[in-house]
């Protein structure tokens, strides 16, 4: 086997475990049962002293409590009294699939619920006082300040403790996914408290549609001081056991900006104190009762008699939204907000990319023709290094005659024709390498529009034509009932037999793939001839299980492609004769 033939076969096996990684996807675990117990854990107290969990110690919690709604044009849902809870909230925007009559997506949910997640406010006393005289997971908060929370209509919260300090929480939202929550005390005693206010996201095991895929990150997410930090669920879970918490526990200071939160693919909560804020981030895992939990802890306060002092944490809850995101990064000094949204190591393409895609999807209307569109556009960026490529493949093919003399004429000696072919390409001031140029552009690219159209959720369940209604799903049409023809249903997407009876989208892809590889003849080398012949038909199957959006990008190019190759060596006098290497027959060694 020749050099080439080695390179050949290096790069598409190459490409073929590229692929088959990109695409496994780990199972993910079965979902751990929910305890009924409170499991609120709170921090450790000013002097060391760890949190007895008060409020589980307690006999059942008191009397259910009146709930304030939340409603607002883009999300519904409630405020819990009984520890002034934000426990219910969904997304009205945002269906949990693309059948009609989907609910709308619950992001928080209440502790009685399974896969409970929620967001908690509270204080850590000081020395001399005690858990049951601050404000906790059990507190029965009193409405003082309206009636329903919507944009421009706060409401507020009351609590007073047994030795004076009154406590008041005061909930605003705006008109998309962010709430202003502001923790205030009042000392009306004669003796000076000192506590600490802090912000609490708890979320009961992990999500039973966890997808455990690497493209996409979901589990813990922090920023402190310009530093991104993402951790798995797993990851919290393994963290050095504290005894002294009973938790698996990373503690994080902030110095000035920050911000901490749960983040699933598509929708996040997040803890973000005001920009300049010091502020310690806690993560955790809770074994005994199978909590994670993330945490702001604020600075201590110190509060005279006659006092008051307060604190203003923000909270996102809600879909990450790029135009959103991007609005609050810069218009509330959000340090990195839109890195919530996972752009991967190749960020400095994917953020270009979705912009881009964001943009002509704005004018369009249309993100199907949109994809297009950006295909469109790349090609003609690379246009230049495309045109140099084609343009040495048709010098290449001058060449065939000579290249071919060089060969007959070394024989068996290797090392002669490598030397002669060298001699030749350099004389005629061809570069054989020059054709792997786009190929080499392509694959970054590619890589990256798949994690554009994986993760971003401008992309989930968008629209086409006709069963084309999710592009970020796999093509929903099968050859098994002749893409619809046929009265019966096809394949689901999780069935094996989907990845035999394939849709009609990696159908084109395979067949443009074949069609641009018919440019060129057919290799006379036995080893070429079967790569060639096979690969657009293995990667017609292997990318049927990726995003439909993908593969028509991936069709897109190879048309377009086969339109720039045909045009640039028929214009440098090697009009390729496709039909003739459609049928022309395997010559004889």
């Amino acid at each position: 086997m020749d050099e080439q033939n080695r390179n050949l076969l290096m790069a598409f096996a190459l490409s073929l475990m590229v692929l088959v990684v990109w695409m496994w996807m780990f199972p993910p675990p079965e979902p751990t049962p929910q305890e009924a117990a409170d499991v609120t854990e709170l921090p450790m107290a000013e002097d060391g002293r760890t949190q007895t969990m008060a409020d589980a110690e307690r006999d059942e919690p008191g009397e259910e409590l009146p709930r304030i709604d939340i409603d607002t044009v883009r999300v519904v849902g409630s405020i819990n009294l009984r520890g002034g809870r934000i426990d219910e909230l969904s997304l009205r925007d945002y269906r949990q699939s693309v059948e009609p009559g989907s609910d709308i997506v619950q992001l928080l949910k209440p502790e009685e619920m399974n896969e409970a997640f929620y967001a908690l406010y509270g204080w850590r006393p000081g020395r001399d006082m005690s858990w049951d005289e601050v404000p906790g997971a059990q507190t029965p908060w009193q409405l003082v300040e309206g009636e329903r929370l919507g944009v421009g209509s706060p409401v507020t919260l009351e609590w007073t403790n047994s030795l004076g300090l009154r406590f008041t929480q005061r909930f605003e939202i705006d008109e998309n996914f962010m709430f202003t929550v502001t923790q205030a005390v009042e000392n009306e005693s004669d003796a000076t408290a000192r506590l600490a206010p802090y912000g609490l996201l708890s979320r009961h095991g992990e999500p039973s549609d966890l997808e455990n895929f690497f493209i996409s990150h979901e589990g813990f997410i922090e920023v402190a001081d310009g530093r991104l930090s993402e951790d798995s669920y797993r990851n919290i879970r393994d963290l050095r056991f504290e005894e002294r918490e009973n938790t698996n526990a990373r503690v994080t200071e902030i110095s000035e900006n920050g911000w901490v939160g749960i983040t699933d693919k598509y929708w996040m909560a997040t803890l973000i104190p005001q920009p300049g804020q010091a502020f310690n981030a806690v993560s955790r895992y809770v074994p005994s009762r199978d909590v994670y939990q993330t945490r702001a802890d604020m600075p201590t306060m110190t509060i005279g008699p006659g006092e008051r002092d307060e604190v203003q944490t923000m909270l996102f809850a809600g879909a990450k939204e790029w135009s959103v995101i991007r609005a609050y990064e810069r218009e509330q000094g959000i340090d990195r907000f839109i890195d919530a949204i996972d752009w991967g190591w190749f960020f400095f393409l994917t953020k270009p990319i979705f912009a881009t895609l964001y943009f002509i999807n704005g004018v369009i209307g249309n993100m199907g023709w949109a994809i297009i569109t950006l295909t469109l556009l790349i090609k003609a960026i690379l246009l230049p290094l495309a045109w140099k490529s084609y343009v040495s493949m048709a010098k290449m093919k001058e060449l065939q005659p000579e290249m071919m003399a060089i060969k007959e004429r070394a024989g068996d000696d290797r090392q002669k024709m490598q030397q002669e072919m060298m001699k030749l390409y350099k004389d005629k001031k061809v570069n054989p390498a020059a054709g792997c140029l786009p190929i080499l552009l392509q694959i970054p690219i590619f890589f990256s529009l798949y994690k554009v159209i994986f993760v971003t959720i401008d992309l989930r369940h968008a629209e086409w034509f006709g069963v084309f209604n999710d592009l970020s799903a796999p093509d929903p049409t099968s050859i098994m009932n002749l893409f619809g023809l046929l009265p019966f249903a096809a394949p689901h997407p999780d069935s094996i037999l989907s990845l035999i009876f394939i849709g009609i989208l990696p159908i084109f892809l395979g067949v443009s793939m074949w069609l641009q590889m018919k440019l060129n003849p057919t290799p006379t080398e036995p080893i070429q001839q079967a790569v060639m012949t096979w690969m657009p038909w293995i990667f017609m199957f292997m990318l049927g299980w990726f995003a439909s959006g993908l593969v028509l990008y991936w069709i897109a190019n190879n048309v377009i492609t086969f339109a720039q190759q045909y045009s640039i060596m028929a214009m440098n006098g090697h009009r390729p004769d496709i039909l003739g290497n459609i049928f022309s027959k395997k010559k004889k060694t």
